[in-house]
């Protein structure tokens, strides 16, 4: 019912947008390229570090972000629903059409070139990078480049949030992904068996770093979103954990 609701309100302000009225409250203007290949294969790994998109949960509707709008990486995992916006180019835009992406990599600036010609990422242009299934859904392909609008938007997810063990000895750096609700995290703390509450530093993307030995021992971790929603996720990760595991919660959040 939610997704039915969503797509009706895009659809009906796509059709005003086309007819020249302004977009509605809490929609912004940027642009929107494409990248990737025409199965996305060309977007995986990227700077949020959620590595193969596909089997992360986050598949094809995914886009990197200009820096103005990727904030140092605390925007990975956010979701975007972008419209063409038909009012300013039509001949480029699939009419009544919108799509919802998730925030996985960096678009980086390109000083060499003009913001208005190329630079499409300098700052501080809101602009999207888009994996070209995603962009095509709202744009002619021949277009290249288009003015777009779009808005921050719950995100929905397949199970719970999961926590990939990254680094090695007294070095762990743990991959937190497939996150609803607001879709990035705020701060993530971890409890050993054998140890009380420690507070993780982000390091990267969507990495956060601890300086503790937690090998053998079984892990639990609080982790807060952007939205503000706090949960305490008990005993997620078993006491035989190795290095380049994943392991999946059985919690998510709702905003």
């Amino acid at each position: 019912m939610e997704y039915t609701i969503l797509f009706a309100t895009s659809l009906t302000i796509a059709m005003l947008t086309a007819a020249g009225f302004s977009p509605a409250h809490g929609w912004n203007k940027g642009t929107a390229t494409f990248y990737g290949g025409a199965d996305a294969s060309g977007t995986m790994g990227g700077a949020c570090g959620y590595g193969n998109l596909y089997t992360a949960g986050y598949g094809t509707n995914t886009a990197a972000l200009s820096s103005v709008l990727f904030n140092d990486g605390w925007s990975c995992g956010q979701c975007y629903l972008i419209m063409c916006d038909a009012a300013a180019t039509p001949q480029w835009c699939r009419a009544g059409t919108a799509v919802t992406i998730t925030a996985t990599n960096l678009c980086p600036p390109n000083w060499a070139l003009p913001s208005n010609n190329g630079g499409w990422c300098n700052p501080p242009r809101p602009h999207f990078d888009m994996a070209e299934p995603a962009w095509l859904q709202i744009g002619i392909y021949k277009a290249g480049i288009i003015p777009v609008l779009y808005q921050q938007v719950k995100c929905w997810r397949q199970g719970g949030i999961r926590f990939t063990m990254g680094g090695f000895n007294f070095f762990e750096l743990v991959l937190v992904s497939n996150v609803a609700g607001s879709g990035s995290v705020r701060s993530v703390s971890v409890k050993g068996g054998s140890t009380g509450w420690i507070t993780l530093n982000r390091n990267w993307g969507a990495n956060w770093q601890c300086n503790s030995g937690l090998v053998g021992q079984t892990l639990s971790f609080a982790v807060t979103s952007t939205g503000g929603q706090t949960l305490y996720i008990y005993n997620v990760v078993p006491s035989w954990w190795m290095f380049g595991m994943t392991f999946t919660s059985n919690q998510q959040f709702s905003y």
